[in-house]
């Protein structure tokens, strides 16, 4: 029995290999700089991302608290900023990615007003990979940056659908 979900990721599948087939460079590869996501820190997305990640600490949405503990204003949290950072690597995969390894750093904070730029380029590939050894598996380094630097850097492995290749 085929389900529409069955239907949904041959036809993602072929979609991609028609893709790759026309264009070699799209495959994975060691060196290839994804796209980057450009994205505006807004106190709507600060405070929201704080709450759908159970995250209450004032300092997330209340800026006078920020204030009297030394913040010019909220800034984003970490879950928040990781969430970011899946969106932005299965919006590039598609979504018959998985997340399999996120290892990241902040670093300067994100306060309303900036934008943050993520980037972020294949640093491995396996081909033998997956859970099933029949998977690719890639290795991405990102670097998400605002006005003040970098706010968050670090690597994640992401299994590639088997189907999609």
């Amino acid at each position: 029995m085929t389900t529409d979900a069955d239907a949904d990721a041959d036809a993602d599948a072929a979609g991609t290999r028609a893709a790759r087939d026309a264009d070699p460079a799209a495959a994975p590869r060691p060196g290839l700089e994804l796209a980057p996501l450009t994205l505006p820190i807004t106190r709507t997305l600060i405070v929201s991302g704080a709450i759908a990640s159970r995250d209450y600490q004032d300092v997330h949405h209340d800026a006078e608290a920020a204030g009297e503990k030394g913040s010019p204003d909220i800034f984003m949290n970490i879950l928040t900023t990781n969430g970011l950072v899946g969106r932005y690597l299965t919006d590039h995969f598609g979504p018959h990615s998985v997340l399999r390894k996120v290892a990241i750093r902040l670093g300067a904070p994100n306060y309303p007003g900036d934008t943050m730029v993520l980037r972020g380029t294949i640093t491995d590939v396996d081909t033998g990979g997956g859970t099933d050894g029949d998977g690719v598996t890639v290795q991405v380094r990102v670097v998400g940056a605002n006005g003040l630097g970098n706010h968050v850097t670090g690597t994640v492995t992401v299994e590639l659908a088997a189907v999609a290749r």
